[in-house]
Formats: C-alpha cells, structure tokens, sequence
C-alpha cells in the first residue's frame, strides 16, 4: 500500500473528504444566520413603520382646526333642531285649527240642523198668529162657540212658541222707534218722520222674525222712517 509522508493514502483520502464536509455545513449555516438575520431587521422595520406612521398622521392634526369643525357641526345641528321645531310646531297648530274647526262643525250641526224644519214651522206660526188676530173682538163676546175656537187657537200659538224655545228657537219682535238692525230687520218701505232723530228707525212691524241660537233664520220685516 502507498504512503504519503508515513501515511497511507486511503486515510489521507478520508481526512480530506471530512474536511471539505466541516467546510460545506459551516458555509450552510452561516448562510442561513444571514438570511435569519436580514428577515428579522426587516420585520422590525417594517413594524416601526407601522407604529410611527399614526404618530405622523396625529401629529399632522391641527387642534385649532379640530375644534373649528366640532363647531361648525354643532352649528349644522342647531340648525337642524331650529327646522325641525317649527316644523312641529307648525303641524301641532295645524291640528289644533282643524281640530277646533271639526268641532264647531260638530257643534253646528247639533244646533242648527233642525233649522229646515223651522223654517217650515214658521208659516205654521204665521197662520195661527193672523187667525187669532183677525177674529173681532165684539164677535168673541157675543158668540160662545166662537170664543172656545179662539181660546183653542191661542193655547195652540202658546204651545206652538214654548216648543220653538226648547229647541232655541225665538221671535225677533221690534217696537216702534227700535234702531234698524240689518242683522235683525228687513226694511220694506219708508214713511215720513214726525221727529228727525226717529229717522231710520223701525217705523212700524209687518211680520215677526226668528232667531235659532242667535242665527237670524227670518228677518223682521218692517218699515222704517225716511232720514
């Protein structure tokens, strides 16, 4: 077998083969310590970054202008309560308007929807009243039979007026020298004025008026004084 300085040259071959194979794991190793060590820094940096970055978006935040926005919005907000309350408040007096409308509608209706009838029951009136005022006085005396039908009528007018008030009907009766209302009266025709402070005054009555419920439902008719 060969030798090599005292050697044989298989254990040379051996001991270099062993060596080349320390070199190679230790350039392995460093090789992966570098690549460790480059990922680690860039993790770090990239997590410095990270965190600093709101730091340099806060510190760009101006306090002045902050509290100049929360103003403004507040402002926007108090107009918009502003809008909002007069809108209710208008909508709340709307309904209290129709709701006071709807009940004197109402109230109306309860008082004056009898007022056709009335009215029809006025000519009733009218009869009755020219009936007992046409029959003579001396003829009352004389005849008995007579009186009785008179008393009849006139108990039936009396009657007749005790219902129109019950129900809020009235007479309107006006007296000679009465200021003409127009409310009330209805001028027919003019007569001379003995006293100048008389004229357009109710001069004398040719029919009776009612009222239901204060509404005038047939004038007075009347003549009245020349001014």
């Amino acid at each position: 077998m060969a030798t090599v300085g005292g050697m044989c040259v298989r254990t040379v071959t051996s001991i270099s083969r062993c060596l080349r194979q320390s070199i190679h794991q230790r350039a392995t190793w460093n090789g992966l310590q570098h690549r460790r060590l480059c990922t680690t820094n860039s993790d770090t940096k990239s997590n410095k970054e990270g965190t600093e970055k709101p730091d340099a978006e806060n510190s760009n935040d101006d306090p002045q202008k902050v509290i100049e926005n929360l103003k403004a919005d507040g402002e926007k907000l108090k107009t918009e309560a502003k809008d909002f309350k007069d809108k209710y408040m208008r909508a709340l007096a709307e309904t209290e308007n129709v709701r006071q409308r709807m009940t004197k509608q109402v109230s109306d209706v309860r008082l004056f929807g009898i007022q056709g009838f009335c009215k029809d029951l006025l000519e009733v009136a009218d009869i009755l009243q020219q009936a007992t005022q046409s029959v003579p006085e001396k003829e009352l005396q004389e005849n008995k039979h007579l009186r009785d039908l008179y008393d009849g009528l006139v108990m039936t007018e009396a009657q007749l007026q005790k219902v129109f008030l019950k129900h809020g009907l009235e007479q309107i009766i006006p007296q000679k020298g009465d200021k003409f209302d127009p409310h009330f009266h209805e001028a027919l025709f003019q007569v001379p004025a003995e006293d100048p402070s008389m004229a357009s005054n109710v001069a004398t009555v040719e029919k009776l008026g009612y009222k239901l419920h204060e509404r005038t439902l047939r004038p007075a008719l009347v003549g009245v004084f020349k001014s």
